[in-house]
């Protein structure tokens, strides 16, 4: 990978870490499967997403950190973080700039991907 292209893998990567750990930075979403869970389950699911750093070659290849999976009470859950422009109608056109793009992390049972 060129240089200009892992910088700009970096830079996306730290906002998604940011929005992820912070839930600040974009719009969270749930499932409906997860927004029926009890409060301390939701709990301890939000605080996993937050937590989560085992990002590997398999589940994150472009480096961006915006997918993984967590298990929470021998359950299975998806997050992933996509791009859209500020208006939510289309993909981003740079996932790497702030002023152009709406960062949108949702929170899913496996069972709901």
């Amino acid at each position: 990978m060129d240089s200009i292209r892992q910088q700009r893998v970096e830079i996306i990567a730290q906002y998604n870490d940011a929005l992820r750990q912070t839930y600040w930075g974009g719009k969270i979403l749930m499932t409906s499967g997860v927004a029926e869970l009890a409060d301390e389950i939701s709990q301890r699911l939000f605080a996993a997403v937050r937590d989560f750093d085992n990002f590997t070659s398999d589940n994150d290849p472009y480096g961006e950190h915006n997918f993984g999976k967590v298990t929470v009470d021998g359950k299975d859950y998806f997050w992933k973080i996509d791009y859209y422009d500020l208006e939510m109608c289309y993909h981003s056109s740079d996932p790497g700039n702030p002023d152009v793009t709406q960062r949108v992390l949702t929170i899913m049972k496996a069972e709901e991907y």
